[in-house]
Formats: structure tokens, C-alpha cells, sequence
């Protein structure tokens, strides 16, 4: 850039992993930025916030090491010691032709993971490498044109119609079920295998160590402790309760409106809204039709969590497939006056008042009518109008023709957030950071290109 060219300015849509990071990465090589955001915080559909006297995770929790993106962030922001695990050795219960099973959470493991493994059976021939998961379908795989099409096929079948293809009983059906309810966040039932496969890929196939990765470790400090960490090493301004209705988006640049009628000129646009809030959005010109489809259709994931306190301390783990209200139940912390705190997930919001302790009450009777419920809280991220979905997780036919779209571009628009990452997409904010980092690097270069 010669010394009578203008700074290549961008703005960023979105103030959550995704939008932070890719600030952080512009600034770090010099480039204009500043962060729009609808809400009246940073962190997106990750939220730490106190209540039921602890600090909770009202949307994205569990971190891992086998995670690069998160564990990288941990490393630089000095919490590797800050790690707890969430509590094991439960007493499982779990539901099957409408009566209560109780056993040993080893003995519900044990049902699960041939299960679940099974449906990861075809893995090494569809996943040459997991952060490339749809090298299949591109021009360099020159494998067995009938794998391509068992990849298509397994697009449109859910990994619950894989386990009951595979002939395996009722009670395993019945635990899967609940098992990808809750990791789905949605209706397995409507939901892509692939999605379920490309996780198992990314855990080296094995169920107990995506379960690990997924659901193990947490911060001791919440989630906040890394949103604000970053937060705090931008020198660019990040605009709280500053809703963008507008981006006019060409070759050469952009035009952000916000909904106050602020007009915004940009070299380029990150644009980190989820799918679900895409259409509180104009975009001018209209997005791909492919796009629009997704958009549409919106992500698979209309479930819910919730966290529950209930009296006197209990290691427990409640498994229950559809239409229960809850899918999966367990204990994450134990507390001082004598309560436990549980976390739940379950596959349709509607379901549930998240904030209802009669409505927690029955989720708990779902397996035990002796456990007293004494408060109940959560957010609905799929009423939310900054979110429209809990996190990202496929229906049948998306994951070859839906995320990836996203991706694609030619103007200076450019896509970034969980939903449309290469590797943990959608469950963790892994893939919020890596899609974050790769597309403002992607950004970087073409403005480099430009102004030179």
C-alpha cells in the first residue's frame, strides 16, 4: 500500500467467537475494523452468567484438547489450569417402551457405544481428512464412484435409521434416540447422518472420546473468561445494541446499514449472523439461491437446554427418547447448601418453559417423581431473534448442499461463525474459531491484493 492509499477498512456483523477473533486477526496485520453487534453483550450463543448462585453456561460449555482452535485460545489467555471436568460415575436412568431402566452410567456406555460407533462404520472412506469433510464430492477424489454415492445416500438418513437398520433392540434404539436428541439439539429423526459421521471423524471414531471432547471439560471461569480475554486485546470499537438490517454487498466493497439508518462504507463485510437470524438481514444482491434455501430451512437444531437445581446431592444421568421433554439429564455441579445443579437437552424447545420449575418437576419425573426440583432457568435460543437456533446441527440433505454454500462468494461478502466451519461445526466454539480466524485471513489476503 503506497502512501497516498486509504487503510482497507471492514466491518464485522457479530460480536460473538467468530467475530472477535477475526477483529483480533485483521487488527494484528493492520486493518481498519469495527464490530457491529444487535445485542447488548459480546460472546454470541456463548453466555456465562450467574445465576442459581453459580456461574452458568446458558449456551456453549465444554472445551477439549483435541479442539486446536478452543485449546489455543486457553493457552493464550493463560486458563490451561482452569479446567474442571463435569462429574462421572453417575446412576443412569433411562427410559425404553415407556418404562425406567436403572443402572451404572459404565452399564449405559456400554449399551451405547456399539451403537453409536457403528454409525461411524464408513468413516475412513468418507473423511480422508475431517477438516475437509466434503473432499468426497470434489474433483480430486478419484475412489470408487459408488463410496460417493453411499455419502449422498447417508444425506438424507438419519444416524438413528443407521442403528435400526444395523438391527440392533429396542432399549439401544430407544438410548440413541435420546443420545443424538440432545447432541442434535434437534429431531434426529430429521437430521443428517453425515453430521453425526463427521463428528465421529473428528474423534478419531471412537463414541467416548467425542463424548469427551463434547461434554467433559469446562472453564472454571465460564466461557466469559475467553470472549472477554479477547475482547480485551481489540483496540477497535465493538457497537453494543447495534442491529445491522442492510448490507449492500459488491466486488469491490460494501455498504452496512444498521437499523438506527446508519450507512457504513466497507472494503469488506464478516458477516457471523447465524443461519437463524439471517433473514432479520436485506441483502442486496439477494444471496445465492442455494443460500436462500438454507436459509430458509434454517439448521435442524430447534431444541433447547436447560439447567435445573434440585434439593440434596445426586450423581445423576437421565436418558429418554422422543417425545419426552427432556432428552438427556445429568448432574454438573454440587453445591454448598446441599443442592445439585443439573444440565438438560432436549429436541423441541416448544416443549418446555425453560424458566418453569413445574415444567423442570416433570422433566425429573420423567425417570424420578422423589427428586424435589426448586428452580429452573435457560434461554431459548431459537425464540431469540439474534439467534433463531440453538447451535448449528444439519437436517438430511445439508450437509452436501447446505453449510458449505456459505463458503462460496464473489463479492466482499464473506460468511464466518460455528455454522459454517469445516471442523466442529455448529456443537462448539472450536469451529465459531476457526471459521473466524480462516475467513478473515481469506479477507486479508484479497485486500492485500487490492491495495497493493
Amino acid at each position: 500500500m503506497t502512501a497516498t492509499q486509504k487503510t482497507p477498512k471492514v466491518v464485522v456483523v457479530g460480536a460473538g467467537f467468530a467475530g472477535l477473533v477475526a477483529a483480533r486477526e485483521l487488527q494484528t496485520c493492520g486493518i481498519d475494523y469495527e464490530i457491529l453487534e444487535a445485542k447488548d453483550r459480546i460472546g454470541g450463543r456463548a453466555w456465562t452468567e450467574k445465576r442459581m448462585g453459580r456461574k452458568l453456561e446458558l449456551g456453549a460449555t465444554w472445551v477439549h484438547w483435541f479442539q486446536a482452535h478452543v485449546w489455543s485460545e486457553i493457552m493464550r489467555y493463560g486458563q490451561r489450569k482452569n479446567i474442571e471436568p463435569s462429574p462421572s460415575g453417575n446412576d443412569a436412568h433411562w427410559i425404553t417402551e415407556g418404562r425406567v431402566v436403572r443402572g451404572s452410567e459404565d452399564e449405559l456406555d456400554a449399551k451405547l457405544t456399539p451403537a453409536i460407533e457403528a454409525t461411524f462404520e464408513d468413516n475412513e472412506e468418507y473423511f480422508n481428512n475431517p477438516l475437509d469433510p466434503l473432499w468426497i464430492m470434489s474433483e480430486n477424489y478419484d475412489g470408487p464412484k459408488e463410496i460417493r454415492e453411499r455419502f449422498l445416500k447417508d444425506d438424507q438418513r438419519s444416524a438413528v435409521d443407521i442403528v435400526r437398520e444395523k438391527g440392533f433392540g429396542q432399549e439401544t434404539i430407544d438410548l440413541v434416540e435420546a443420545f443424538w436428541c440432545a447432541g442434535y439439539i434437534g429431531d434426529p429423526d430429521n437430521g443428517s447422518s453425515l453430521m453425526a459421521k463427521h463428528w465421529g471423524s473428528l474423534s478419531d471414531n471412537r463414541y467416548r472420546t467425542m463424548e469427551d471432547i463434547t461434554l467433559k471439560y469446562k472453564l472454571v471461569h465460564g466461557m466469559e473468561s475467553l470472549y472477554n480475554s479477547i475482547a480485551q486485546d481489540l483496540t477497535g470499537p465493538i457497537r453494543l445494541k447495534t442491529p445491522v438490517t442492510k448490507i449492500e454487498h459488491r466486488a469491490d466493497g460494501a455498504t452496512v446499514t444498521t437499523e438506527s439508518g446508519e450507512t457504513i462504507q466497507a472494503d469488506a463485510v464478516i458477516c457471523t449472523v447465524p443461519v437463524g437470524a439471517l433473514p432479520n438481514v436485506h441483502f442486496d444482491p439477494p444471496l445465492p439461491e442455494a443460500v436462500q434455501k438454507v436459509a430458509k430451512a434454517r439448521w435442524n437444531s430447534e431444541g433447547a437446554k436447560i439447567w435445573i437445581k434440585v434439593k440434596g446431592h445426586h450423581k445423576f444421568l437421565g436418558y429418554a427418547p422422543k417425545p419426552y421433554k427432556m432428552s438427556v439429564v445429568r448432574s454438573e455441579y454440587f453445591m454448598d447448601d446441599d443442592t445439585t445443579i443439573l444440565v438438560g437437552f432436549g429436541f423441541d424447545a416448544s416443549n418446555v418453559d425453560l424458566n418453569s420449575v413445574q415444567d423442570a418437576q416433570e422433566i425429573m419425573n420423567q425417570w424420578r417423581d422423589d427428586i424435589e426440583v426448586l428452580d429452573a432457568t435457560g434461554h431459548d435460543w431459537v425464540a431469540d431473534k439474534w439467534a433463531g437456533q440453538a447451535w448449528g446441527t444439519l437436517r438430511k440433505g445439508q450437509f452436501t448442499e447446505g453449510w458449505s454454500k456459505f463458503s462460496e462468494r464473489d463479492t466482499a461478502l464473506h460468511f464466518a461463525g460455528s455454522d459454517y466451519a469445516f471442523g466442529w461445526r455448529g456443537v462448539c466454539v472450536d469451529g465459531a474459531l476457526e471459521k473466524g480466524i480462516s475467513t478473515a485471513r481469506d479477507v486479508i489476503a484479497e485486500l492485500r491484493e487490492h491495495h497493493t
